[in-house]
């Protein structure tokens, strides 16, 4: 008998996980928006209208269900789950809320369910390989960049937003935290900005971001981690002019007797230019480096994604490696291969040889290829 998930979110990503999962559960998908749900009619998936602010109907509404897929706005996603958990149901979710997980972690175990968090490209994937890998040798450094980016570039932002914009927003804002001789660093976002050369890509830049996440609570014995994101060259520059003149600012200003967030304003004016345009492909690029000793030996894993819109279904590439990964980790948990209680952030999935190596085929399935590189 088919197991029932319900999918809360069904934007881009949340739409690919649900066709998705559809092939082997039954699958409800919810959403706010009567229109994007409209987008299921000649699929399977049943749809479900849903506000997720309120969390009596939500509660209310994941009751039948044997697990619950995340992918709601950042925003909203920390006191989504809590409402999942309370709710006694497994969950995987990919909303990247800023709040500690953690948090979340005696309420999950009390209630003896098992969460899956920031279970996406990166954090993530890369995630799932940091935690193989760290069982199986000393790591020194671990290094990820990773971004996703229009084939076509178009000025002056050029980059396509296929997660809520809010969010892509929030990476240009908040401290971006790494390791450094295992002493936590904090820097601005947009610091140290690099340009750095991918094959089948050409010269990006990078520049850090909050992306470790969990990692520096997890792997306290690693001493230099950084993740950094990448935009084509010069993206950096509009970006800091907006931030540091305050059109990213969340605190009011008087404008004509009104009080306004800076924010708001910049979002309603960036999200049109951000929205791809029907057609419009991207592709997804992430190097993930892991250096350190394995059986007395001196190592390097390099890990490498290049992965592009599938021009067959229209499936973007961000939606693809970030709700695949998603889905795969779905499978583990939804049949009691993964069963943890508690938070689990995406390392704790790639600790076992066997739940590594069903993430990595299980995305390899569906088009989306790691390739490692070994010295």
């Amino acid at each position: 008998m088919k197991k029932n998930i319900i999918v809360l979110g069904s934007g881009l990503v949340g739409k690919a996980m649900a066709l998705d999962l559809a092939n082997d559960f039954n699958v409800t998908a919810t959403d706010l928006n009567q229109e994007v749900l409209n987008t299921f009619k000649d699929s399977n998936i049943k749809t479900l209208q849903l506000d997720f602010s309120k969390i009596d109907d939500l509660k209310k509404a994941i009751q039948p269900f044997d697990l619950v897929v995340g992918a709601v706005p950042g925003f909203m996603g920390f006191q989504t789950v809590k409402a999942v958990i309370e709710s006694g149901k497994n969950m995987v979710d990919i909303s990247f809320f800023p709040e500690d997980p953690f948090l979340l972690d005696e309420l999950a175990k009390k209630n003896n369910v098992t969460v899956v968090t920031d279970c996406g490209v990166a954090p993530g994937m890369g995630n799932i390989i940091l935690g193989y890998h760290n069982q199986r040798m000393k790591i020194e450094k671990y290094e990820c960049l990773v971004g996703g980016l229009p084939v076509v570039r178009e000025w002056p932002y050029e980059y396509k937003a296929v997660f809520s914009p809010i969010d892509v927003i929030e990476e240009y804002i908040r401290p971006a935290r790494y390791v450094q001789n295992s002493a936590v660093v904090v820097k601005e976002a947009l610091s140290d900005p690099e340009n750095v050369h991918f094959d089948g890509v050409g010269t990006l830049e990078s520049w850090n971001s909050d992306g470790l996440r969990s990692l520096i609570k997890t792997m306290p014995n690693i001493p230099n981690m950084i993740e950094k994101t990448l935009r084509y060259p010069g993206c950096i520059e509009y970006l800091r002019v907006l931030r540091d003149t305050g059109f990213f600012s969340y605190d009011p200003v008087d404008v004509g007797g009104q009080q306004v967030r800076p924010i708001d304003v910049t979002s309603k004016l960036l999200f049109p230019k951000w929205k791809l345009k029907p057609g419009e492909e991207e592709f997804t690029v992430m190097r993930i480096i892991i250096e350190g000793t394995e059986n007395g030996q001196n190592k390097k894993y390099q890990y490498y994604l290049l992965d592009r819109t599938e021009k067959e279904t229209g499936i973007l590439s961000m939606a693809r490696t970030t709700g695949y990964t998603c889905t795969g980790a779905v499978n583990l948990v939804i049949d009691g291969r993964f069963n943890r209680k508690g938070i689990n952030p995406p390392e704790y999935l790639g600790e076992q040889e066997v739940h590594f190596q069903f993430m990595l085929q299980y995305l390899k399935d569906r088009g989306v290829n790691y390739n490692v590189d070994t010295q």
